[in-house]
Parts: C-alpha cells; sequence; structure tokens
C-alpha cells in the first residue's frame, strides 16, 4: 500500500467533468484539500494483488456480520431501544427486514495499514450503508484514469458492472416498464450527479428510471400514497435522503404504512438499512463479535474502550463533530451540526503513515458483495468531507 507521485493528465478537469464529477473542486472550505482541490491524481495508491485480497475478503465478512446484528436486533428488544426509533418506525425496520426488502449499495469506512500492527488487519470504522457519496470517483472516474495512467495495471473496481445487475435484481420484483423514481436535492451538485449516474445504471439494467427531486415527492391524501410531480404513483422510489431525517419529518410519517400495501412503495435503500447507518450498530457489532480481528471495541462511554478513544454522534455524517483523545487528551476535534446528540465511543487507531498523511479506505458493497475501493487521505487525523479522494490500483 504505496503512495506514488504521479503527474496530473494536461485535460484532466475536462476529462472528469464529462464522466460526471463536476465538483472536483468546488464547495471546499479554504485548506479542505490540497489546492482547495477533492479529486487529486497528482497522487495514487498502490497495493498488491494480496492487500487487495484481503481488503475484498474483510469487506464481505463486515458485510456478513452487520446482516447477523441486524437478526439480532430485529428479534432483541433491548438491543433494538440504542436506535432510538419511534413505535412507527421500530415496526418500519422490523417489517422490512423480515420482507427481505432490497439493498442495492453501501460504502464501509475501514483503517488499514500492512505497515502498522494495530490495523493490520483491516478494521471497521463505520458504514455509510444508506446515503453513501463517492460513487461517481469510485465507479467510473478512478477507472478511467486507470486506463490512461496505469493501463498495465489492474483496480479493485466492479462496482458499475455490479449496480447493473443488481438493478437487474431489485427490478424484476417490480411488474414489468415500472416507473422506477431516484430522488434527490436538484441543487446540491454531489448528490444530484450521484443520482443522475445511479439513473444511468438502472436503465442499463433495462428499467424505466427517472431523478424526482426530492422536493418534488408529494403525499396523495386522498389515495394514501407517495406520487411524482405528474401525481403518478411511487412503486419503487429509491432516495438519496437520510432515514434520520425522514423519520422526524411530517412528509416520513406516512412512509411506514405506504409500503403495507400490495403493490405498495418499496424504498432503496430499505429501511432496515437504518440500523446499519446508525452508529449504534458499532455497540452492537462489539457486543455480538467482541475482539473480531476487523472490529474495534465500541461502547457508550469512554471507559468501555480503553484510554484512546473517539466520540462520534450516532447519526453524524462526513467528519463532523467527532473527538479524538490519545491518553485522556484531546489531539483532533471537528465541528458540525450534531453537536446535541448522544455519543458513541470507538476505539481509537492512528490513521496515520510515515509520510504524515492519514488515510481511509472506502470498501463497496453491491447487493451482498464486496465490489470496489476508494481511498481517502487529509493532513490531520479525522477524515472529514473536505478529505481528498486519490485513485488506486494494483499488481
Amino acid at each position: 500500500m504505496d503512495r506514488v507521485s504521479c503527474t496530473p493528465r494536461p485535460d484532466w478537469t475536462r476529462r472528469i467533468e464529462a464522466q460526471g464529477l463536476t465538483y472536483h473542486s468546488l464547495g471546499l472550505p479554504p485548506g479542505g484539500g490540497e489546492e482547495g482541490l477533492w479529486w487529486d491524481e497528482s497522487a495514487a495508491y498502490a497495493f498488491t494483488a494480496a492487500e487487495i485480497d484481503h481488503l475484498e475478503a474483510a469487506t464481505n465478512t463486515l458485510h456478513q456480520l452487520c446482516l447477523e446484528a441486524v437478526a439480532a436486533i430485529v428479534a432483541t428488544p433491548a438491543l433494538m431501544d440504542r436506535f432510538g426509533l419511534s413505535p412507527a418506525y421500530r415496526a418500519y425496520v422490523i417489517d422490512s427486514w423480515r420482507r427481505g426488502d432490497p439493498s442495492l449499495y453501501g460504502r464501509f469506512d475501514l483503517a488499514f495499514n500492512p505497515e502498522r500492527e494495530e490495523v493490520a488487519q483491516p478494521k471497521m470504522l463505520e458504514y455509510n450503508a444508506d446515503t453513501p457519496t463517492t460513487l461517481i470517483e469510485s465507479a467510473v472516474v478512478q477507472w478511467f484514469w486507470l486506463r490512461d495512467v496505469t493501463p498495465d495495471a489492474d483496480q479493485f473496481n466492479s462496482i458499475h458492472e455490479r449496480l447493473i445487475a443488481r438493478w437487474r435484481e431489485i427490478g424484476r420484483r417490480q411488474p414489468p416498464g415500472a416507473l422506477v423514481h431516484l430522488s434527490s436535492y436538484a441543487d446540491y451538485e454531489e448528490e444530484l450527479r450521484t443520482v443522475e449516474y445511479l439513473v444511468d445504471t438502472a436503465r442499463q439494467a433495462g428499467l424505466n428510471a427517472t431523478h424526482l427531486p426530492i422536493t418534488q415527492v408529494g403525499w396523495d391524501k386522498g389515495k394514501r400514497r407517495f406520487v411524482d410531480e405528474q401525481r403518478r404513483p411511487l412503486r419503487l422510489w429509491f432516495k438519496l435522503y437520510p432515514w434520520e431525517w425522514l423519520a422526524v419529518e411530517r412528509f416520513g410519517a406516512h412512509l411506514p404504512t405506504a409500503g403495507m400495501t400490495v403493490g405498495g412503495l418499496t424504498v432503496v435503500e430499505p429501511p432496515w438499512k437504518m440500523l446499519l447507518s446508525h452508529k449504534a450498530i458499532l455497540t452492537v457489532l462489539w457486543d455480538l463479535f467482541p475482539g473480531h480481528p476487523n472490529l474495534l471495541p465500541a461502547g457508550f462511554s469512554a471507559a468501555a474502550v480503553g484510554p484512546d478513544w473517539i466520540a462520534k454522534p450516532m447519526q453524524a455524517r462526513e467528519g463532523a463533530n467527532i473527538r479524538l483523545v490519545r491518553d485522556g487528551r484531546e489531539v483532533a476535534h471537528t465541528s458540525g451540526g450534531y453537536g446535541q446528540g448522544p455519543l458513541v465511543y470507538q476505539r481509537a487507531v492512528d490513521l496515520a503513515r510515515d509520510d504524515g498523511r492519514h488515510v481511509v479506505l472506502g470498501a463497496w458493497v453491491v447487493g451482498d458483495e464486496a465490489a470496489g475501493l476508494c481511498v481517502r487521505e487529509d493532513a490531520g487525523p479525522i477524515i472529514t468531507g473536505a478529505s481528498r479522494f486519490l485513485p488506486h490500483y494494483f499488481r
């Protein structure tokens, strides 16, 4: 796992914008990435084939552990209590799991560095199981970078093909020709481009897919169903919008009943994914599988995990409101809008490399299988929404 300097392609901005990555240097605060960049091809991470095999196996193992954890949670009220769901959403999650509502994709954040003993085994930091982004960068842009820059190498990246195959599987549950709606905010570029890309993969799978801005999703009070701006019913609805936001909004109060009838609403990601995207899952995993080599100790107090810990709001995103403590001394923290919620504590591991950069790997899951890898790095010890994305390859 070496960091290799590379010469950026002279026309790299034109190339990646044509591939859908129009936000490669937008919206980052001063100091957020080198020269304000999000996509950075001045370097790449080179893995060995054995390291990739190791990461793929660990990702598949973690996903299976997570599925076992969901099964335990829906069967155990004391575990379900940790997630703070309302009675209606609690039942919604349980019913969704028991129905086998389909999942499309997710992304683990992993700490891994073969040269450091504490992370020589990939360690799960969290599971972005509900609304993961960095998808275009991972599935498309770094693949074309590989073909242009290191065509003799390979890349852990079957994301695009697997998304198409997974959409086909999901589509088989719907009537032929049924309309599939995919929603995001229309004015938030990263989310819009991500959903546009997913619309394209769904269409390549043969589905009748369309983008529907989240603000245009309506509730037909008389027919008690969700509709689009043309009052067409939503049957299969992908939403790049967090479940925890929906669960507390007036709009979201109708969701637990919208899918109960025959031909009702199927939501992707499904309601049971609420459990995996909630950081309380870290405590459940550690309780169920203590000492597992791909997990870190996690609990509801610093004392439960040791002198080096990281405190995370249960439903924070993009590294917001995190506090990193070593030997009782705070060494880093981040700001954000999640500072009032309850916390989960996790054993802190050192993400630093010998060159001082801090690295987190994103391991993609499509359906129930590992599908690819992405690399994020930062000068600081906490990876945030402003940390850079670098391509990778292996030989």
